[in-house]
Formats: C-alpha cells, sequence, structure tokens
C-alpha cells in the first residue's frame, strides 16, 4: 500500500517568518507575475487524487482503493478509511459497502474512480463551478497500483477533453525509493504522451508537470539538494514548466524544510507550498498570511517563480470548515497578497475529509453508525455542490471578476434537489429553446418540451437565479453586457449569468 500524504504531514504552528511587509505587497500588479497567464498562472487547479476504486469495478487493483484499510474487504464502521461520504446521487454505477443503510434509506454505495463515469461526473462538476485545471496525482507507479494509476491518466485525459478543462501530471515522490532515475523512464515511456492532448496543461506554452515533496524534512522525502535539483533540471530540459510542491517553510529552511535546499526551490518555475494540517481556522489563516504568505510572494516576485499558494476546504471531521468560513478567508488572503494562482486541496480527497467534490449534506446522507458527519455539522445547512461553488466564488475573486472581499457572496443552502423548469413566451405561447443544442441564441418557436427547452432553475444568492440548458449543460448568458441575445454557453456562473426571478 502507497504511503500517502495523512502518513508524514508535520503539523507546525504558525511561526513568525522574516520578509517583506504587507505594505509592501498588497499592491501587487500583474506585471509582478513572472509569467504570463495560462493554463495555471490566474487559474484555478484543483488536486485530483482519481484514487478510489471497489472490488468487482473492473480495476486492475481488484480492491477497494482508499475507501478502506483493508483493501480485500468491503469498508465498513471496522475498517474504514474516509472522512467524510460522497453525495452518491449523480453516479450511474454505486458499489455496496458493509455499511448500513443511509440514515435517511437507501443503500451505503460507494463510486469508482475507475468507472470513467464517475470522472467524468466529476468533470462536469468542474465545469461547471470554475475548476480550469486539474493536477493529477501520480505515485511511485512501479507497484502493484502502477496499472490503475496508468489506466486514470486516460481516464482523466478523456473526461477533461470531454468537458473543456485542463490537466496536468503531479508527481507525488513521497515513499518512492528509486525516484531519480524512475520518474524519468515514466515520464518518458508513458506519461509524456499524455501531452499530445488539447486538454494537457500549458504555461508558458511548456506542458506543465508538478513534482510535490522535494525538501520535506522527513524520511519519506530523502534526498539532497543535488538529487533534487537534477530531476527539476532534466524535465525543464524536456521543455516542461516545473511546479514544486514544497514545504510551507521552504524560504526559511526550518520546521517542515530541510535546510540548504533554498536554491532547490527557486529552480522550479512555480512553488505550491503545502498547507494541510498547518492551518484549521481563519485565524490561522490570517496568520500565515502575514508570517509566511506575505514574503513568501515577495520572495518568489525577486526570484522569477510563480506562487500558486494552497486553498483548503477545511477537514470535515475535525469540524474546521465553519460553512465555508474558513476557506474564503484564505481565498481572500491569497488574492490580496498577489498570488499568480491557487491550488485546492483538494478535489475528491474523502480520505483527509478536505474535498470539495459533492458530499452528503446531512446525517440522511451518511451510512447508520458511521460516525461520520455531513456538511451541517455546525448547525449551518449546506448544499452538497456547496464548496464547488465557493470554489467558482474564489475564482472569479482571483481573476478579477469580482471585487476583492472579505465576505463570502454565496450563501452555503441551496437546494440539492434542482427545479427543472421550461419557459413559455406569452408573446407567441411557444416554449424558449436553446436551439442547435445550445450553440444557437435562445428562441421562443417550439410547441413542444424536450431536453433543449429544459432548464434547471439554480438559486445563486437571494433573489438572484442562473438557469442551465439540459441541452449541453452550459449555463445562459446575457452576453456581452446584455448587447447580445441570450445564449447558454457559459461554464461557470458570472454577474452575465445571474437574473431576477420576478413571479406574476
Amino acid at each position: 500500500m502507497s504511503l500517502t500524504r495523512r502518513s508524514f504531514l508535520i503539523l507546525v504552528g504558525a511561526g513568525t517568518a522574516a520578509g517583506a511587509t504587507a505594505g509592501g505587497i498588497f499592491g501587487a500588479s500583474p506585471s509582478e507575475a513572472a509569467s504570463p497567464a495560462g493554463d495555471v498562472v490566474g487559474k484555478i487547479t484543483v488536486g485530483y487524487q482519481g484514487w478510489f476504486a471497489c472490488i468487482g469495478d473492473g480495476a486492475p487493483i481488484n480492491g477497494w482503493w482508499h475507501w478502506s484499510q483493508n483493501w480485500g474487504q468491503a469498508p465498513s464502521p471496522s475498517n474504514n478509511a474516509i472522512k467524510a461520504w460522497p453525495d452518491m446521487r449523480e453516479y450511474t454505477a454505486g458499489y455496496q459497502t458493509a455499511y448500513a443503510n443511509l440514515n435517511g434509506g437507501g443503500a451505503a454505495a460507494l463510486f469508482s474512480s475507475y468507472d470513467q463515469q464517475s470522472v467524468n461526473t466529476h468533470f462536469l462538476w468542474m465545469q461547471q463551478n470554475g475548476c480550469d485545471t486539474a493536477a493529477l496525482q501520480r505515485f511511485n507507479p512501479n507497484s502493484s497500483e502502477g496499472p490503475t494509476r496508468d489506466a486514470m491518466a486516460a481516464k482523466v485525459r478523456s473526461a477533461a477533453e470531454a468537458y473543456g478543462r485542463k490537466f496536468y501530471i503531479m508527481y507525488d515522490v513521497s515513499g518512492w525509493t528509486n525516484m531519480q532515475p524512475e520518474i524519468k523512464t515514466d515520464w518518458i515511456g508513458k506519461m509524456s504522451a499524455h501531452t499530445a492532448s488539447s486538454a494537457y496543461a500549458r504555461q508558458n506554452g511548456k506542458p506543465v508537470v508538478c513534482i510535490w515533496g522535494f525538501g520535506f524534512n522527513d524520511s519519506n522525502h530523502p534526498w539532497d539538494a543535488a538529487t533534487c535539483l537534477d530531476v527539476i533540471n532534466w524535465f525543464k530540459a524536456q521543455g516542461c514548466y516545473v511546479i514544486g510542491g514544497v514545504p510551507r517553510e521552504w524560504r526559511t529552511g526550518t520546521g517542515g524544510s530541510r535546510a540548504g535546499y533554498l536554491g532547490v526551490y527557486h529552480a522550479f518555475n512555480m512553488l505550491s507550498p503545502w498547507m494541510v494540517g498547518a492551518i484549521g481556522t481563519a485565524a490561522d489563516s490570517d496568520s500565515v498570511f502575514q508570517s509566511f504568505n506575505v514574503p513568501d510572494q515577495a520572495d518568489c516576485n525577486a526570484n522569477g517563480v510563480d506562487y500558486q499558494p494552497c486553498v483548503l476546504p477545511g477537514d470535515i471531521s475535525a469540524r474546521q470548515r465553519a460553512h465555508g468560513d474558513f476557506m474564503w478567508r484564505q481565498f481572500y488572503n491569497m488574492v490580496r497578497v498577489g498570488a499568480q494562482g491557487i491550488y485546492i486541496s483538494m478535489f475528491d480527497e474523502y480520505g483527509e475529509g478536505n474535498q470539495i467534490a459533492k458530499t452528503a449534506e446531512t446525517q440522511a446522507g451518511v451510512p447508520a453508525g458511521s460516525g461520520l458527519l455531513a456538511l451541517d455539522e455546525d448547525g449551518t445547512a449546506c448544499s452538497s455542490d456547496y464548496y464547488l461553488r465557493l470554489t467558482n466564488d474564489g475564482g472569479r475573486m482571483l481573476k478579477g471578476q469580482i471585487a476583492l472581499t472579505p465576505t463570502r457572496p454565496t450563501q452555503p443552502a441551496m437546494s440539492s434537489t434542482t427545479t427543472v423548469v421550461s419557459l413559455r413566451s406569452r408573446a407567441n405561447n411557444m416554449y424558449v429553446t436553446a436551439d442547435n443544442a445550445g450553440a444557437s441564441p435562445l428562441i421562443a418557436n417550439r410547441t413542444a418540451i424536450g431536453t433543449w427547452e429544459q432548464f434547471d432553475l439554480l438559486n445563486v444568492s437571494s433573489g438572484n437565479i442562473a438557469l442551465r440548458a439540459h441541452a449541453n449543460n452550459m449555463y445562459v448568458t446575457a452576453d456581452n453586457a446584455g448587447a447580445s441575445p441570450l445564449i447558454a454557453n457559459r461554464t461557470a456562473i458570472g454577474t452575465w449569468e445571474q437574473f431576477d426571478l420576478i413571479t406574476n
């Protein structure tokens, strides 16, 4: 069984670090970025594990991969490896576990990442919620997990192409004994082939690769600085834009970072310091902002390195989320520091409880006797997609589509049972259609309701709604600031995609 990040997270309190003061960073302009906007600069990237499997799903690993401690046996309260239960209502396939039925009734089934439909569902959610790029986690592939991980790369590629998202390979080198030669062989022999995809992320015209784990001060990351530099420079020589997933204390070489690695860190094109296990409250984020983020951004600016700090929703089991306030404070701090991009830790990490993917809203959606919490654990109702919607808001703030604000703009509660509506024009008593499978402007010329004449009515905020066309699953927009006809061609909800609902 592979080591995961949970095995070696270094829990450290927010310390004081020397560096630039806040006053020198808050006014950061785009010109200070080392790179122009691309598939990671100016974008929201989500960490994508894609490492859940079930016995019977056809995956080569043939086990309950990451769902249970003993992969040979079905997950149960005594054989559990997760901290949150997924909302399963949009998956076409589920695999029966040994948990009791859900509190609200129904079987306690789980999805398999090996099912293409599961990956497609996740990438659809990314498309709908402004997640631009997915970083596919790839641990040491030279083990029994290797064939399944190889297959997952192909499935992620297919989904990214289908839903207009970008993806890249993120090597997690934790516990990879013979990493230095094997990572090169894996890239040349297998993973580099995926850069031929139109969906493969590029930055500065170069395919993106991330290496997570250099410089961590623990036995799972034992490489000296020279070894790390060799690997980084090798990937750069292959023409890659290389991101480093590094310790929080990378700049000071203290705490979780090995000393003497600053040259390694500066060799990366982009740095993404890890924050899971280091913060758990909005106050923690403010402390880290002053002690780490501000001087980190100044150091990156001075050395021509792009900065992609982590934002995490919080561990449900530790009651960190505060119905979005914890995550939003991080978005606010990372945007005001002038970060070149934001990395969400993670999309589907049900094992750490830090997932933004759809999650059980209430105890009705959790297996009886499991001890797992739901999104309403603090007494505030949250829709299963709330942290996806919050990520969309954070991305809009990063991109300047909404103003910098310390107050989250979207309410947690929204009915997860979407209302499907059709619109009939009083002008001619005809139904409005997203004609030509949504490629043409909306027009009222249908005498009957079919797929193209149906829309999901979504409550965006108090008094505001959005319409998502069944024709293409895109949002209706009042394009060109309302100067053009309505058309369903947006992947995320912004100002132009919001409408007042007036009934009479």
